[in-house]
Parts: structure tokens; C-alpha cells; sequence
């Protein structure tokens, strides 16, 4: 059986933020950016697009088992609202954008109360994900103490709403988006440190 960790007050508050990366700018840090985007790989070897919501691997939860991080995370939304209906066809569900799709249209939806519990409903997926896949964990903590980035140019919340490509991304105060995926998952590899 896996370990389960549950929400807690402190991932309430993220431990990364825009706002730190900046902070650390404005110190004279030099940061280390990983940046990401996508979730097909065809190379013969793992890469940096095992980081995205989308990517398919098999993780428990509750003694439940989920094909991405985003059926887990669109599964707790319906979860967290009530929406048992919504709920069932996400896990039901093996495609990642019908799984986004749904999570849209979960019933008694309060922005205010997801803004609270997403990132940590993000931390939790996370952390299963890279904790039970020995080789998606090994590759997380090679990144030592990189900031990891989701370059997509589409993603003002996840992300930081620009491309890799963009001469703007190496500067958190440029960046257009929070980039919350990937402050998340820095947070997932200090826990599996």
C-alpha cells in the first residue's frame, strides 16, 4: 500500500510562489529554470513532459487507481463539490482533454473555495504520481533545485502563459501567467526528498 498524505493547512499556502521567484530575483539569485510543455514523448527514454497534468501513468490514491494527474485532479473537484454524476464519468474517462472537458462542468462550482484547495489538490496528485513511479521520481529529484516552469503560452494559472522560445520566460517578472504547476511540483519533489 502506498503512503497517503493528506491536504494539510501548510499547502494551503504554496511555499513557491511568483511572488518568491521574484523575491529571489530581486536578492541577485541566480535561478535555475527547467522549463516544460506537452505530454507525448517519443523518444525511448523518459523526459521533462512526465511533469504535465496530462501525462499517462498509473497511481493510487485511496485505493483508487488514475490514468493522469489531471483525472485526479478533475475527480476531486467533482469530489469536493458534490458532484457525484460528473464524478463517475471522470473516472470512468481515459482521455485527458474529455477528463478536462468534465471537470468543467461540475455542478455547485465555487471558484472562491477551488482557489483555496487546488494547489494542494495538485501537491497531493503529484506527489502519488512521482512517488509510485520509480522512474518519474528518480527524474523529479534530478532536478535538484531547478525552478520548474510550464512554458505554455496558453496557461496564465498553471503556467506562465508564455513559450520556452520567449526571451521574456527567464524573467518571473515578465511572466504573464503564476505558474502554479510547476511551483507545485517543486513542492512535491521537497517531499520526496
Amino acid at each position: 500500500m502506498f503512503k497517503t498524505i493528506e491536504i494539510s493547512d501548510h499547502q494551503l499556502v504554496p511555499k513557491y510562489s511568483l511572488d518568491w521567484a521574484k523575491a529571489c530575483v530581486s536578492d541577485g539569485k541566480d535561478l535555475n529554470y527547467l522549463f516544460f510543455w506537452g505530454h507525448t514523448n517519443n523518444a525511448p527514454r523518459l523526459t521533462k513532459v512526465c511533469f504535465s497534468q496530462w501525462w499517462r501513468c498509473g497511481f493510487e490514491v485511496d485505493g483508487r487507481i488514475y490514468n493522469c494527474a489531471e483525472q485526479y485532479m478533475m475527480a476531486e473537484k467533482a469530489r469536493i463539490f458534490g458532484d457525484m454524476k460528473i464524478l463517475q464519468a471522470i473516472l470512468q474517462e481515459t482521455d485527458q482533454k474529455t477528463i478536462k472537458g468534465l471537470g468543467r462542468k461540475v455542478r455547485n462550482f465555487d471558484e472562491a473555495i477551488w482557489d483555496k484547495l487546488k494547489y494542494a489538490v495538485v501537491i497531493k496528485g503529484n506527489y502519488h504520481k512521482f512517488s509510485q513511479n520509480k522512474n518519474m521520481r528518480d527524474f523529479l529529484l534530478k532536478t535538484e533545485d531547478a525552478v520548474i516552469v510550464e512554458a505554455s503560452p496558453y496557461d496564465r494559472i498553471w503556467g506562465i502563459g508564455l513559450k520556452e522560445s520567449d526571451l521574456d520566460a527567464q524573467d518571473p517578472f515578465s511572466w504573464r501567467g503564476k505558474n502554479l504547476l510547476g511551483f507545485a511540483l517543486m513542492e512535491v519533489r521537497d517531499e520526496l526528498r
